[in-house]
């Protein structure tokens, strides 16, 4: 959510920026909440200035009482008890308008970066940089489902029985790569200095609204029926909904977290749930980095945030590229964000493993998270985030990078510590 005083002196920019987003629907929304913002500080300062007065008046009854000039007294109590009716209709608006802006400002995307990419979806985003050499062998690598089936370690068929398209059992040693990975990198993120953190699966819908859009709530989320509770999409959710409403000390900033969560998504708009593989699930687990810092922090810890996923990537021997997300692609809270995709070898392309997002104080402006500052002003503080690793999905690029032809595939060295000391996984 951006500032009011944004919307107050500079519409243009505002309104500029939402045409960059593609989201001209929402143009008018600037100058709705402009007048709306114009009627709510006209009624809090008339109301100020009827309590004003009408405090003044009742000051005076007292002494009037005592000359007996009940005369005056009668006609003060009578204007008292008109300017009384007028506060609480003026109260009454207040709220009233306070409640209809703050629908608005939560539905005006944030400012983007100015260096971000203009365009409308996706298929705009840009490549920066790529990291580790895109192979193709001269042998075939299966199917990423076909694989995991060769171990005797994926059955959606049963899964489907018991849960739906969408769903999955991971058995065996591909299990145990599953579990392996996330330890992985956990400590890996432990070793960068992050604080690790289970955090609540289950948030209330005032947490929900703070951490993402509309769009992004009514398309991903699962909701507990007859609760106010969600699922978590992603641990970011939980994760910065923890600060909310909290004044931190700025000798405390920057907080660095990297949590691990189930997570859950609904996947409307999805192009399908696959019948067969793990790309596109309702359910999975993740380790995810959260950071919260100083405003002027926030860039520096953005590009230390997706080096990271780049060098994690690497030490598993899974070749990564930086896509950055174009104006369109960018969700409504965030300021920039790119994607780290991994290498497919056997379909010869990328496809996204990680996101990293700034979003500069729009959760915080949501969620009330503010430092104090040595001079004692407060100040909304920055919100960043990006995937550790998410694997079943992850797992496709790690299968696929360190397939071998006989069937068995490297566990490269790093891990193996968590996979019981092997160093290939074999039919």
């Amino acid at each position: 959510m951006i500032d009011i005083k944004l919307i107050r002196e500079n519409r243009d920019l505002v309104k500029e920026n939402i045409k960059k987003k593609f989201q001209d629907q929402k143009l008018p929304l600037v100058d709705e909440v402009y007048n709306y913002d114009i009627e709510y500080r006209e009624c809090k300062s008339k109301g100020d200035n009827l309590r004003s007065e009408k405090n003044k008046l009742s000051a005076s009854i007292g002494e009037l009482m005592r000359d007996k000039k009940l005369d005056e007294v009668a006609e003060i109590k009578e204007k008292v008890s008109s300017m009384q009716h007028e506060i609480e209709e003026l109260e009454k608006r207040e709220i009233e308008l306070e409640s209809k802006i703050k629908e608005i400002m939560m539905m005006i995307p944030n400012i983007i970066a100015d260096d971000v990419p203009i365009g409308e979806d996706d298929s705009k985003n840009v490549e920066e940089k790529t990291f580790g050499e895109a192979k193709v062998p001269n042998y075939e690598i299966p199917y990423h489902a076909d694989i995991m089936s060769s171990f005797n370690g994926l059955d959606k068929d049963a899964a489907g029985r018991v849960s739906g398209n969408g769903f999955y059992y991971l058995m065996g040693d591909i299990a145990r790569l599953h579990s392996a990975v996330l330890a992985y990198a956990r400590d890996f993120m432990i070793d960068k200095g992050f604080t690790y953190c289970i955090p609540p699966y289950m948030i209330h819908s005032d947490a929900v609204d703070g951490v993402m859009s509309f769009t992004e709530k009514e398309n991903m989320m699962y909701k507990i029926e007859g609760e106010d509770l969600y699922l978590i999409g992603t641990s970011e959710h939980s994760m910065i909904a923890k600060f909310k409403d909290q004044i931190l000390k700025e000798s405390e900033l920057p907080i660095t977290m990297t949590s691990y969560s189930p997570c859950f998504r609904k996947e409307v708009g999805a192009h399908g749930i696959e019948e067969r593989g793990i790309y596109r699930i309702h359910q999975f687990e993740k380790q995810e980095m959260v950071v919260i810092c100083k405003p002027e922090d926030s860039e520096t810890w953005y590009d230390k945030m997706w080096n990271y996923s780049v060098e994690l990537f690497q030490s598993l021997n899974i070749p990564v590229r930086k896509l950055v997300c174009c104006s369109g692609d960018l969700a409504d809270l965030k300021y920039r964000s790119c994607d780290i995709e991994a290498w497919s070898p056997r379909q010869q392309k990328y496809f996204e493993v990680c996101s990293c997002s700034n979003l500069t104080d729009a959760q915080a402006r949501r969620l009330q998270i503010r430092y104090k500052k040595e001079d004692g002003t407060k100040e909304f503080a920055h919100t960043l985030n990006n995937t550790v690793i998410a694997p079943p999905r992850m797992l496709i690029a790690f299968l696929e990078n360190n397939y071998n032809e006989d069937g068995s595939v490297d566990i490269p060295e790093v891990l193996r510590p968590y996979m019981g000391g092997k160093s290939k996984i074999e039919k």
